[in-house]
């Protein structure tokens, strides 16, 4: 009985494996060579993504800074 269950265990395992395998496969098949213009035009878009999330970054770094010596600001007006 126990060798059943090895037995289904391993075949369990493999079934997984080659599942993975037949995805990654088609998955390699799909991709098309582009063309250097797709190529290029596919650079400028990750240019650009990467610029805007720095931007957006710098963007929040400099309203937390304000946003914190206003508040101080506002604390030391009280007083």
């Amino acid at each position: 009985m126990t060798m059943v269950y090895l037995v289904l265990t391993a075949l369990t395992l493999a079934s997984i494996v080659a599942a993975a395998m037949v995805v990654l496969v088609r998955r390699e098949r799909r991709r098309m060579v582009s063309s250097p213009e797709a190529q290029q035009i596919e650079a400028a878009a990750t240019r650009a993504f990467r610029d805007a999330r720095r931007r957006a970054h710098a963007y929040e770094h400099f309203s937390d800074a304000s946003g914190s010596i206003s508040a101080l600001r506002d604390r030391d007006s009280r007083s």
